[in-house]
């Protein structure tokens, strides 16, 4: 198996096996590492989107910009929240009702500026809450309890089972760090159901999932801005792609890409769940599905190791040992 090695000085410090899984249409393209069982997380956000977009009869006046914040793991930011507050006026939905928990913004400065204005963190600045802003806005067109994260919520339900027809796999759930269920299985699994984003991307036929999937996918990749935050890999990775590309990233080391010019979906899981060791492992694995769909900048933060006062004192490598 493949692992993600930080370098102290002369020293490895830590290493991190991965796997990494890519389909083109049915065709694997890439398997490399243990095909684990791994939790979805966010990664599964535009499957999650989908679902909603369809209980809300596909409103043609929801933005690029708003769908993008339904699959974000947004860092709080100003233009995230402003996003997130116009879903939810739209849908004459209160944040207030919002059910993913208070945190603080994953932006630092977001954070501070909260702080130093004296107000507090809420349900808004949760990197989730535009995917439960979508959530919440379903169950209000559909007269469904508003409370929609018990498993056996029809949302939930009906979100399970078109993702088990994505995946061509029926995945158990578990609970998400937002409160509501995400899905494990198999790392191909989540590879699989984003081929299907790339598929969709690529021609959305007369389908009305894969138009959802379609909107979703093309939202992300031309506003990876949103569907991320400032000095995140997910952005560093649309950014520095040769190709438009859908990517996400998922807790715990998981990371997924829609290339809809290749027809290919990638997933890539750091079995440690280090996000420090995601992204040369991304690199790692893009290089392998196709050569030259991504170019490490020159100056690329995610391969170095820093000390405390910002000076280089390591990198990360990949150590191929398949």
């Amino acid at each position: 198996m493949p692992e993600v090695r930080q370098h102290r000085g002369d020293v490895i410090e830590s290493t991190h096996p991965f796997s990494a899984f890519a389909f083109e249409g049915e065709r694997v393209v890439l398997a490399v590492g243990e095909d684990r069982e791994s939790a979805f997380r966010s990664a599964s956000k535009p499957h999650q989107l989908a679902v909603s977009l369809g209980n809300l009869g596909d409103p043609g006046d929801i933005s690029p910009q708003q769908i993008a914040l339904g699959c974000a793991s947004h860092s709080a930011e100003p233009a995230h929240l402003a996003v997130v507050r116009s879903i939810l006026e739209r849908f004459d939905a209160r944040a207030e009702d919002l059910r993913c928990g208070a945190h603080a913004p994953m932006d630092t400065p977001s954070a501070e500026a909260v702080l130093r204005a004296g107000e507090r963190f809420t349900d808004l600045h949760n990197n989730c809450s535009g995917k439960h802003s979508f959530m919440l806005a379903s169950c209000l067109r559909q007269g469904w309890e508003r409370d929609y994260r018990p498993d056996d919520h029809p949302l939930q339900r009906a979100i399970h089972q078109q993702m088990s027809q994505w995946m061509a796999h029926t995945p158990r759930t578990v609970t998400d760090g937002c409160g509501v269920p995400t899905f494990v299985q198999p790392v191909s699994c989540a590879a699989r159901a984003w081929q299907r984003i790339a598929e969709a991307m690529r021609d959305p036929r007369d389908d009305p999932w894969a138009k959802r999937l379609h909107r979703a996918g093309w939202a992300m990749a031309d506003h990876p801005e949103l569907t991320s935050g400032t000095g995140r890999l997910d952005l560093s990775i649309a950014r520095a792609a040769s190709e438009p590309m859908a990517v996400k990233i998922g807790a715990m080391g998981l990371f997924c890409i829609a290339v809809p010019g290749r027809n290919i979906g990638l997933a890539v899981k750091v079995h440690s769940g280090s996000s420090e060791a995601l992204g040369v492992a991304v690199e790692w694995a893009l290089a392998r599905v196709r050569e030259g769909l991504w170019t490490r900048p020159a100056q690329w933060e995610h391969a170095l190791v820093r000390n405390v006062v910002g000076r280089e004192v390591g990198r990360w490598t990949v150590a191929d040992e398949r």
